[in-house]
């Protein structure tokens, strides 16, 4: 027998405590009253009597419990045979690696006949499992003696576009010994492939019950260019200027040239030729492309007879449309922040917005529906059903840009952004005389390419309730500069400055431009959706729950939502590669590309030093010649140890109730 906390052992000097316990009780004497002592002899008395223990019984019970407490922290175990154990059995894990890279030449057949022979060659009563590796470890089985299922699952196994993650399998194949409570036999049918390898190696560690067996479906590492990135436009307003580059790279594979072809809609638009080096890479760029109104799926392909043709093409999609119509609403006579606006997106943009501008007055006239947001340039008053019609536009999906002045600072409260106007700061007359931005959070779209606004000058500021919305800028004061809160489907975003060079001098900065620019492709969405996503990340499908009714096409123009996950769904996740189409619960369409992540068209494999290593985290075989039946493994008896304690307790409270009670009948 052995402790895996042995320290805890110094914890048995306290068994010292029942016997002084048990000592000190013994001296206890009640005083007699007697007129006089001179008659009596003087002697000493003997202590033997009072130093003799009482109650050994419940002495004993309570030595006991202190020693067994001692003993369960110490943690216990002994060492036996792992046969005597489990009479024999384990559990045999069959991992079958369907990752995109297993569509090399037959790879993934020949894993599944692998697979069949390790689950016929299993002992008789052998329980067994069948997963799937990908970016996550798929239980095809629960653990079960039956051929039949065990045979039909390996069949029903197919390639998938995800990648494949040798530290989700590590995880699983823990939990699964935990819950096992026998050896776990774990075979890993897989290309080995280095990219599958998670960036920490502990990650790997295997469970002390676990031996892991692995079995390479390759051989050599294969020759493979692909299409690495691809750089495009989410929207294009003057196909003749949009702009498509792409990196060519070549996997343990020779230089050669490559030709590289745009096609949009199925259709060539453009084709080059480029000089990728060994084991390297090469950019090649397309200007102009014939793109319809609307969604358009494009992908950028080479002319490549490799081992892996999966990756040979890359898909985006790019919306082609006219130019987005931006409402400005301002006070009248005031037009200084429309100048300054205006110039600002006009120029930056490359005709992808225009502006028509209302005053406050003339709004009511004005439905938003049809813009791609909405800019409300410190306005003191709206009509009140241009204002409702506001809300109900950004809940249906619309965006906002409130900027406040010193005329929102006559209202209760913010129009839109609906929080209450606590008061106008002023930068104080004394010292610099105005204020600087103090926080920003430049991971946020629309400051990330904005710089950090250094020397802009704030000389008058808004101090409102963001509410639940969040803040992205503030000044030195403390005072929320940029917020944005979600309404519904929509977000309103709150500029607490003006956009004119009064309240501020941030028109003459460059960072103005910039500022202008990414908040309205943050605000029409154009910075929220990419060109293309992997396979195995989310797109999101509403903000909130119970918004209309969701739908989406998968690349094989099936549904790919149930019904009850068309109106609850809030994010779905992209399993294959090609072209989805989402319908959201905003009337909103969106044609979304999705690709295979790059990391699988690396076919290094990996080393067999480090798998070696990975075998060498979990259980070892037995040697050559040795019993099974003389394997050692450690049986924790610390419950045991736990439950005798506590019938220890239970015979103490008995013995110690029973005694307690006896003594003033002594007495």
């Amino acid at each position: 027998m052995g402790f895996l906390s042995p320290w805890f052992l110094a914890g048995l000097a306290a068994l010292g405590l029942p016997v002084w316990l048990h000592l000190l009780q013994q001296h206890k004497t009640t005083p007699k009253q007697f007129s006089s002592l001179m008659f009596f002899e003087r002697r000493t008395q003997s202590s033997i009597k009072h130093r003799r223990l009482k109650y050994l019984l419940l002495l004993a019970a309570r030595l006991l419990l202190l020693f067994l407490i001692v003993l369960a922290f110490a943690a216990p175990y002994i060492r036996h045979s792992g046969v005597f154990a489990t009479a024999g059995r384990k559990l045999v894990v069959v991992a079958v690696d369907n990752s995109f890279s297993m569509r090399v030449g037959d790879r993934l057949a020949r894993a599944k006949r692998e697979a069949a022979s390790i689950l016929s060659s299993r002992g008789e009563r052998d329980a067994a499992q069948v997963l799937t590796v990908g970016a996550t470890v798929h239980a095809l089985t629960q653990p079960t003696t039956e051929a039949g299922e065990l045979r039909a699952a390996v069949e029903s196994i197919q390639a998938s576009d995800s990648r494949s993650s040798y530290g989700e399998l590590a995880r699983a194949l823990r939990s699964i010994e935990q819950s096992a409570k026998i050896p776990v036999e774990a075979h890993l049918i897989s290309d080995m492939q280095k990219t599958s390898l998670p960036p920490a190696f502990s990650d790997l560690r295997l469970g002390p019950s676990t031996h892991l067996i692995v079995h390479p479906m390759a051989d050599r590492t294969e020759v493979n260019y692909a299409v690495e990135t691809v750089t495009a436009p989410k929207s294009v307003f003057d196909p003749k200027k949009a702009r498509v580059s792409a990196v060519i790279a070549a996997y343990n594979a020779p230089a050669a040239k490559r030709t590289v072809s745009l096609l949009v809609n199925g259709k060539t638009v453009g084709n080059k030729t480029v000089d990728v080096p060994r084991n390297g890479r090469a950019p090649v760029e397309f200007v102009g492309m014939d793109a319809n109104y609307g969604f358009n799926k494009a992908d950028v392909r080479i002319d490549s007879a490799d081992a892996l043709a999966g990756d040979d093409n890359f898909y985006f999609a790019v919306e082609r449309s006219d130019p987005r119509r931006v409402l400005f609403v301002h006070e009248e006579g005031k037009t200084r922040g429309l100048l300054y606006y205006k110039a600002a997106l006009e120029s930056a943009s490359e005709g992808a917005f225009v502006v028509d501008a209302v005053t406050s007055n003339q709004a009511g006239n004005v439905s938003p529906n049809k813009y791609g947001f909405v800019v409300l340039s410190d306005v003191g008053g709206l009509p009140g059903a241009f204002e409702e019609a506001l809300k109900t536009y950004a809940r249906g999906g619309g965006a906002v840009l409130v900027a406040a002045g010193p005329a929102s600072a006559g209202r209760l409260r913010l129009p839109v952004y609906d929080e209450a106007v606590r008061e106008s700061r002023y930068a104080s007359r004394a010292g610099e005389r105005f204020l600087v931005v103090g926080a920003m959070d430049v991971t946020h779209p629309v400051l990330r390419a904005t710089g950090r606004w250094e020397n802009v000058k704030f000389y008058q500021a808004i101090q409102a309730d963001v509410g639940q919305g969040r803040v992205l800028a503030r000044l030195s004061d403390d005072t929320p500069l940029l917020a944005e809160k979600k309404l519904g489907e929509g977000h309103v975003m709150l500029f607490t400055s003006t956009l004119d060079n009064i309240s501020n001098d941030f028109p003459l900065h460059t960072s103005f431009v910039p500022f202008v620019e990414q908040t309205a492709r943050y605000l029409v969405g154009a910075e929220v959706r990419p060109s293309a996503y992997t396979v195995d990340s989310n797109v999101e499908l509403r903000s909130e729950k119970g918004l209309g009714t969701v739908e989406v096409l998968d690349p094989k123009g099936k549904r790919a939502l149930s019904l009850r996950e068309a109106t609850t769904a809030q994010s779905f996740l992209l399993t294959e590669t090609g072209f989805y189409d989402v319908n959201r619960a905003n009337e909103r369409h969106e044609l979304v590309a999705v690709n295979a992540d790059r990391k699988e068209s690396d076919l290094e494999m990996t080393p067999k030093e480090t798998l070696a290593l990975w075998q060498g985290t979990g259980s070892q075989p037995a040697p050559a010649g040795t019993p099974e039946a003389e394997q050692q493994q450690n049986a924790s008896l610390w419950w045991y140890v736990l439950l005798a304690a506590m019938l220890v307790a239970l015979a103490e409270s008995i013995l110690a109730s029973r005694h307690l009670s006896a003594e003033p009948g002594e007495a």
